[in-house]
């Protein structure tokens, strides 16, 4: 039996049945962590690739811009590997202040004085798959280059190395731990991040990379599917391959930023309240790009030829 296994009946799962809702994973009000589809697809090419390399790579690195699917892909591969029970998948959003002790292991406080040693997010997953290797385990990490992702990995960044799986550990509480093979490990990343040089040190020789694009294509079969009328759509669509296209990294902007457009005023509040800040963010040191890029958005909805795609 392989080390990640795949059940072979393959139908749309909607994300209540497979008890997702994505609350506590994800912020709905933030397009680049909201889902993309309130469906699963077990069918979903995307997340058959990231399952084939985690056969062969200790974890897969999602990377790309915000809002390109990766929290949303993350998920999918692990819906798929978990059959849908949340037994057997654990979510951790790395940032600053995350450290060690929130994912393998700590002290904290017990009632009536005293410390009590408590096992991490990924500690108690792995336990769990020793326990059950005929079944696949999936560790999600969301933002792995906001956190000193080595730091938090500790002594087990060593032991997820597939070659490494099953083998025993010392903890620093004298605990004995194995990473088992059933584990597998999913991970996103904005390459723009301060810590990407760092995880990519730690990383590169054992995680798969998986480049997360802005999507056009599938913005537009979006668009069209919520209705958006034709003159608005490509307008929006001029502009969004207009900005990817632009030279500067950090100018990319996934298609999720306008996964739930369906008409003027949505678009405009999609602009007022997220987009408009990407662009002066991205664009700080390039006034002539921002302001054109500016003055296109605004044509958008005054009917300029200029704006729609060519």
């Amino acid at each position: 039996m392989s080390d990640l296994t795949l059940g072979q009946t393959v139908r749309r799962l909607t994300a209540e049945e497979l008890e997702v809702g994505f609350a506590a994973t994800a912020n709905e009000g933030k397009a680049a962590s909201a889902p993309d589809t309130p469906e699963v697809d077990l069918a979903d090419p995307d997340a058959l690739e990231v399952i084939d390399l985690l056969k062969d790579y200790s974890g897969v690195l999602l990377t790309g811009a915000p809002g390109t699917s990766k929290t949303y892909l993350a998920h999918t591969v692990a819906m798929i590997l978990s059959e849908g029970n949340s037994a057997r998948r654990a979510f951790a959003q790395f940032h600053p202040s995350y450290q060690y002790e929130d994912f393998m292991e700590g002290y904290r406080p017990k009632e009536g004085g005293g410390f009590e040693r408590c096992p991490g997010v990924f500690l108690q997953l792995c336990a769990a798959a020793a326990r059950d290797l005929d079944h696949s385990y999936v560790m999600v990490i969301d933002e792995l280059s906001r956190g000193d992702a080595a730091r938090v990995f500790g002594e087990a960044l060593t032991y997820v190395e597939r070659s490494k799986r099953g083998m025993s550990f010392l903890l620093p509480s004298g605990t004995i731990a194995t990473v088992p093979p059933n584990v597998a490990i999913v991970a996103t990343m904005n390459p723009l991040d301060r810590g990407v040089d760092e995880v990519d040190a730690a990383f590169e020789r054992r995680f798969a990379k998986r480049l997360m694009l802005p999507n056009a294509e599938l913005l537009e079969a979006r668009l069209i599917e919520n209705d958006v009328p034709d003159a608005l759509r490509k307008a929006l669509l001029g502009w969004f391959r207009d900005i990817n296209g632009q030279k500067t990294p950090a100018a990319q902007i996934g298609h999720a930023y306008f996964w739930n457009i369906t008409d003027e005023a949505s678009l405009k509040a999609a602009w007022e309240y997220q987009v408009q800040y990407h662009v002066d963010r991205a664009f700080r040191y390039e006034e002539q790009t921002r302001d054109r890029l500016r003055d296109k958005w605004a044509a958008i909805f005054v009917g300029d030829t200029q704006a729609e795609s060519k």
